[in-house]
């Protein structure tokens, strides 16, 4: 057999394959497209598989064959539109793109491979022949993730951007390697308490001002910070620490490099021509065409890729309203609407319920997440009763009324009372999550410290105490970006490590040790995470005193009277002899108090517990009279019954 030959005669793709990818049914793409290094009648070499329809030829080009634009080409399969061929002699490690010759406008273009296992490091815009070889030692944490990742489970999630979290000064500020970064990290979420880690975006991405939401390359962890085994060394380190790993995904949109995905073969191929569906104005990046087959199939095969060969346990997906609305952040007359008129986009919606449906059936263990900034109804609820089928959705409402709150002056709040008390007549109409992301630290926003009221640095670490506090206590899973619970001076800065410095302030070390607390408290107590997603799991106490902005309510168990009593008291002035009515009598126990000199707090507060009185109150029959201590929120577990 000639050499000639055995470019042609390799194929991994089947007849079946190629159906299902012209369907929009393929979820597997990964291991039949791309780049996949193999022997063939002792033969090593990599056979190569491209989607381009509208090509007239197409090579494979790379350092093997000195970037030749002639010397390996591809040859059609059929009327799939896949291109594909063996070449010899081409091992792992080597560098390529294809070469497209489109059959329109003369357009011709070297391109990176949408199924790239690896991409060489930017500038470089290159493809690496990668085959995937990680010996997983996660058994463990794979078989008991499914209770870990559960509605009634305690989920904390730490939110991290993996180039800015710790850098190296001494080697020209680099950022740690997704090695050095394993052990450190994950010391540091069991130490906290934190349940699960989110990674900003990890696939490649060109440009580091993006912070990874401009992917070029869908199926390969960014090379910035090392090689794919060490990206599943990585995840493999969190798992054995017990930790879980969710990684944001951006099905939204993709940047326009020349490189990359944008008209890949000399038409808009993955993205929608028309403008007006297909260009974001926002991010000046394309949009995907969900309505075509072939789409679908790839960004279905992307989310199963990183559950499949990474042992991802979930996936945040960004930007979730700009694809449910034909006319976000567009004026009119730059929108099409639907074919009935109205401004959802039909397609978009479909793929999402179909996303879901695929991880969901695929991997039941793990969990999906929508940041959807909107009201639109059941994002979390399943799909055959006409929701989006996601397993949570960010409380975006939540997070603007609590900030906006927080930042207004004691005094003032008792005029705003039902901005921190609006939250409980929806807080069940999805299964939320609670974030204090990325984005509200960025772009002059400042940090959370900066952000919180008080004419003096007590009172902002005071009033952040009381936020972490608050959030914790709230029916819904919880997210913290990193730096908030060290109570960072500054904005996140993402060329720049964390002010890992301020810990050697008490007042910094304080609000730190309070969400140390605050996390493995949230986990040991069924009461504040069994049911955060089910109104059984609430129960107000006092809503309504507004006067002295305080609030009151009753987080519960699935066990009978297992409870706990959550109590904030959002101003500077103590209150002393402070009445709250308990269900029952007993001791109840004072399980936290932000106030408490451990977090740099006055030491104010209840000398660990107090029994209830048999005095009626808050139409209950017995009650606590307590001290609140100033900007603080205290947690009471209730007596056995």
């Amino acid at each position: 057999m000639t050499d000639h030959a055995m470019r042609f005669d390799v194929s991994l793709l089947s007849e079946q394959d190629v159906y299902l990818f012209n369907e929009g049914s393929h979820v597997r793409l990964y291991d039949k497209l791309g780049a996949h290094p193999m022997t063939r009648e002792g033969v090593a070499g990599t056979y190569f598989a491209v989607w381009a329809p509208n090509a007239q030829q197409v090579f494979v080009i790379g350092d093997f064959n000195r970037w030749d634009r002639a010397a390996n080409p591809l040859r059609p399969r059929g009327y799939s539109g896949i291109w594909e061929g063996f070449v010899p002699g081409v091992a792992q490690g080597a560098k390529y793109k294809y070469y497209i010759v489109s059959r329109y406008h003369g357009y011709r273009v070297e391109k990176a491979d949408p199924f790239g296992y690896w991409h060489e490091v930017p500038p470089h815009t290159a493809s690496v022949v990668w085959k995937l070889d990680h010996e997983w030692r996660d058994a463990a944490w794979m078989q008991s993730r499914g209770k870990r990742n559960r509605h009634d489970a305690p989920v904390s999630i730490y939110e991290m951007h993996i180039g800015s979290w710790r850098r190296v000064p001494e080697e020209g500020n680099r950022s740690l390697t997704y090695r050095e970064l394993a052990p450190q990290l994950a010391e540091y979420l069991q130490r906290l308490g934190f349940t699960h880690v989110e990674f900003m975006p990890v696939m490649h991405y060109p440009f580091e001002g993006s912070w990874g939401y401009q992917l070029t390359g869908y199926f390969a962890p960014q090379s910035r910070f090392g090689t794919p085994e060490d990206f599943a060394f990585l995840v493999d380190t969190l798992h054995q620490a017990g930790i879980g790993v969710i990684l944001d995904w951006v099905p939204s949109h993709f940047p326009t490099d020349q490189h990359g995905l944008a008209f890949f073969d000399g038409t808009h191929l993955f993205e929608h021509a028309d403008p007006r569906k297909g260009f974001h104005p926002d991010w000046k990046s394309a949009i995907f065409n969900y309505g075509r087959h072939e789409v679908r199939s790839f960004l279905l095969s992307n989310a199963l890729f990183w559950l499949d060969k990474y042992h991802v346990d979930g996936l945040r997906v960004d930007a979730v309203a700009s694809m449910l609305y034909l006319d976000y952040s567009r004026k009119p007359g730059e929108w099409i609407p639907n074919q009935y008129g109205g401004n959802h986009n039909l397609e978009a919606i479909s793929f999402l319920r179909r996303f879901n449906e695929e991880v969901y059936k695929h991997y039941p263990d793990t969990m999906t997440i929508a940041e959807e900034s909107t009201d639109y109804a059941m994002v979390s609820r399943p799909t055959h009763i006409g929701g989006l089928g996601f397993g949570l959705k960010w409380d975006m409402g939540w997070m603007h009324d609590t900030l906006r709150y927080m930042k207004l002056d004691g005094i003032h709040r008792k005029f705003h009372h039902n901005t921190i008390t609006f939250r409980m007549l929806y807080a069940f109409h999805e299964n939320f999550v609670l974030p204090l992301s990325h984005d509200e630290v960025v772009h002059g926003k400042g940090s959370l410290y900066g952000m919180m009221a008080g004419a003096d640095n007590w009172q902002k670490c005071a009033n952040l105490r009381a936020l972490f506090g608050y959030m914790f206590a709230q029916p819904g899973k919880k997210l913290l970006f990193m730096g908030g619970e060290l109570a960072q001076w500054g904005e996140w800065n993402y060329q720049s490590s964390l002010d890992w410095h301020v810990l050697e302030y008490a007042d910094h070390a304080g609000v730190q040790h309070w969400v140390k607390d605050l996390c493995h408290t949230y986990r040991a107590e069924p009461a504040l995470h069994e049911y955060d997603c089910e109104p059984a799991g609430f129960e107000w106490v006092d809503c309504n005193d507004s006067e002295h902005s305080v609030i009151a309510f009753l987080r519960k168990a699935r066990t009978r009277d297992d409870s706990v009593l959550v109590i904030c008291n959002f101003t500077v002035i103590p209150r002393h002899d402070y009445r709250v009515g308990v269900p029952r009598a007993g001791y109840w126990k004072e399980l936290l108090n932000s106030d408490a000199t451990v977090y740099w707090g006055s030491g104010m507060g209840n000398y660990g517990g107090q029994d209830a009185q048999p005095v009626p109150w808050h139409n209950r029959p017995y009650s606590l009279n307590l001290t609140l201590p100033p900007l603080s929120v205290t947690f009471f577990k209730a007596p056995p019954s």
